[in-house]
């Protein structure tokens, strides 16, 4: 049976790429996207949303716009990563699907209570202000999820800080409930995505799939590329949120070790780490995990298979 998700997401370049997997991929069920302020403004990262859902011609899924700030900090974007649009680099096509009008929160509520228990997977791919929110208005949703399979974090450093990755830190309050809820967490950090680097060969494996979507990910992965050179210095592009999504599709893709997570709150230049205890033994009742190793070769297999599964 196919895997339901509700991807949770600031497209931005990555987010991008993780909706045309998970629209792509015959083992997931895309129940709902709701987006959140991250990457751009809630008004710009809802409208590449909707642009990109024209690209790879998606219909019948509800799409629903969250949170335009955090619980209780200032709006912060990544323009010198996405640039001011958020999704810099193609042609973005004026959006033909409609907004949901419910909230991102209540649609995210909606759904998992409407699907049965355990069926329904969260991928949250930006900050988690929508996720956290929707824990809080109905708790009842905390026990039928199946699983959270996150793009956020790291084990050993940062991109947005020494110690803190982009998406929990702009919002460490929100990371702080969901990590804490008692339900599967999978944290797929930065020492996991920063391994699927977008090489000249997977570009041009992409390239020559021949298609509008499969060319529209060259121009993403092209402008993120540069992009990373210039604010990080990467000869080449990690392309992180698809990670979380593949982990969805063949688990097998990504390697994890189960430890107890915390986010750091207080700290004068740690807030937003994500701290993972590796001391022993994770204890029997640790519901949090984090990714390690990626197989490479499996991980694009699954994006170029996707981009060929899309018409165009």
């Amino acid at each position: 049976m196919p895997q339901k998700i509700i991807l949770d997401c600031d497209p931005g370049h990555d987010d991008a790429i993780a909706l045309l997997l998970a629209h792509g991929n015959p083992s997931i069920e895309l129940l709902a996207v709701t987006t959140v302020v991250g990457n751009q403004t809630l008004e710009k990262v809802t409208r590449n949303a909707l642009s990109v859902a024209r690209v790879a011609g998606i219909t019948g899924v509800p799409f629903a716009a969250g949170c335009a700030r955090p619980l209780v900090r200032a709006i912060e974007v990544a323009p010198d990563i996405h640039g001011e649009s958020g999704l810099d680099g193609p042609e973005l096509p004026p959006p033909t699907l409609a907004l949901d009008p419910r909230h991102a929160v209540d649609l995210i509520i909606d759904t998992i209570m409407a699907e049965e228990p355990g069926t329904v997977t969260l991928v949250p791919t930006g900050g988690l202000t929508n996720i956290a929110l929707a824990a809080r208005k109905e708790p009842r949703i905390v026990p039928r999820v199946k699983e959270v399979v996150l793009m956020g974090g790291g084990y050993h450093g940062g991109n947005w800080s020494a110690t803190s990755e982009f998406n929990i830190i702009i919002d460490p309050e929100a990371a702080h409930i969901v990590f804490s809820e008692p339900w599967p967490l999978t944290m797929v950090g930065l020492d996991l995505t920063h391994q699927a680097i977008a090489t000249p060969t997977v570009l041009e494996r992409i390239r020559s799939i021949g298609t509008a979507p499969a060319q529209f990910v060259v121009e993403l992965l092209e402008f993120f590329g540069d992009s990373y050179l210039e604010a990080q210095g990467f000869a080449h592009p990690p392309v992180h949120d698809p990670c979380a999504v593949a982990r969805v599709i063949d688990p097998s893709v990504i390697t994890v070790r189960r430890a107890p997570l915390a986010v750091e709150l207080a700290g004068t230049h740690t807030l937003g780490m994500t701290v993972a205890d590796f001391r022993a033994p994770a204890p029997a009742d640790c519901t949090t995990q984090v990714a390690v190793d990626l197989d490479h070769d499996k991980f694009w297999d699954l994006i170029v298979d996707a981009l060929e599964r899309i018409p165009g």
